[in-house]
């Protein structure tokens, strides 16, 4: 039967401001899904969303597991003969959908705009700002002598750790709201049949972590021109793995030495050579290197077929902050220097807070989103 269909222009308009302005290029040719290394079989990427992005269906895009199935390498859109960007369009389709299937939404469109960063840093900065005048006011000033301390300023027992320990709850309760509107969106198109007996979600999601979020597989798959782009991606993964363990095991260590004090064995600021200190320090060398060819590569994009915009710029920039502000915090307290040490690790605070208060509307919401779509085409039997 025919089927009327209601383009949603103002969702077009939406989408070319986030990054998929050269759309209307799209003539249909199918190159992009034809070149695309890692796109399915069935009902491949990205020609069907070139399509329904010019035709203005809205709901049919962002209820579309397969946006979240592009690894955003880029050779769609080099091979694309219309300059039609369509990596762009994806990657502008999910910045939308973090939007969409998040709480508090207005948090997205302050990541997707140069002038509400002002809004993004202020918010941390005077969390951390109050906590720093209220302890210098109690100490007497705002440098104390003597050791460099960190805890001084900012004591993990009153500050540090329930402000980030609220933060990181908030963080997972609004990552699992998202989870959950993600997959609510994701439907089956037509009949499903799975021959022999079909995995569960729950072993999907193992196989995922296990087979592609642990390997970084997709990336390679996508080239092997790309394999630069693997190693990056899997540095700074697994910095941030190695430096989650340093904060986890200083935290049992710490809170459960009240209750058994035997456990209580990490006190900061650990000794250059203690085995922890040294995990943190090759996580932090693992995500500055990592950073740097990421960086290169974004820089080395041509403009003409793959456009980097200020959402992209945006979690690149932060994180470079995070990794050198922690960097120089330790250089600057090893070398006594406590005016400039105090102020670092100041920053080094906002940064931190800024990455994981706003980790679900930003880019790095995928490694949450895309395991969980990864999941859902491995359980329909897709790949």
């Amino acid at each position: 039967m025919a089927q009327r269909i209601e383009p949603d222009l103002q969702f077009v308009k939406e989408l070319q401001a986030v990054g998929g302005d050269s759309l209307k290029k799209c003539y249909q040719c199918a190159t992009c899904s034809v070149a695309c290394p890692i796109s399915p079989a069935s009902n491949p990427y990205p020609r069907k969303e070139m399509v329904w992005a010019s035709w203005g269906l809205k709901d049919k895009l962002l209820n579309n597991p397969d946006i979240w199935l592009c690894h955003n390498c880029g050779t769609c859109s080099d091979m694309c003969p219309r300059g039609a960007k369509p990596g762009d369009l994806l990657a502008a389709l999910r910045n939308m959908a973090y939007q969409r299937i998040n709480p508090l939404p207005v948090i997205g469109k302050w990541l997707s705009s140069p002038k509400y960063l002002i809004n993004l840093i202020a918010i941390p900065a005077i969390i951390w700002a109050v906590v720093w005048f209220i302890r210098a006011g109690q100490i007497g000033s705002f440098f104390p002598e003597g050791e460099i301390v960190y805890g001084k300023l900012f004591p993990g027992d009153f500050t540090i750790d329930p402000i980030f320990m609220i933060t990181f709850f908030g963080m997972v309760g609004i990552f699992f709201k998202g989870a959950k509107n993600l997959l609510a969106t994701f439907k089956p198109e037509g009949e499903v049949l799975v021959l022999g007996k079909q995995k569960s979600m729950f072993r999907c999601f193992i196989d995922v972590l296990v087979e592609e979020v642990a390997t970084h597989k997709k990336f390679k798959d996508c080239g092997d021109d790309k394999s630069d782009r693997k190693t990056g991606h899997l540095l700074v993964f697994y910095a941030f793995l190695a430096l989650m363990v340093v904060t986890g095991l200083i935290a049992v260590s710490h809170w459960g030495g009240k209750l058994i004090p035997m456990i209580d064995l990490l006190h900061t600021p650990l000794n250059l050579l203690n085995p922890v200190k040294i995990l943190a320090n090759l996580g932090a060398i693992a995500l500055i290197v990592g950073m740097a060819i990421l960086t290169n590569n974004r820089r080395g994009k041509d403009p003409e077929k793959t456009k980097s915009n200020y959402y992209d710029w945006y979690l690149l920039n932060v994180i470079w902050a995070v990794a050198l502000t922690g960097v120089l915090s330790e250089l600057f307290r090893l070398a006594a220097i406590p005016q400039i040490a105090y102020s670092v690790y100041y920053v080094h605070l906002v940064t931190v807070w800024m990455l994981f208060a706003y980790l679900p509307w930003s880019k790095l919401g995928h490694i949450v989103y895309r395991t969980i779509a990864l999941t859902y085409v491995r359980h329909m039997g897709r790949q």
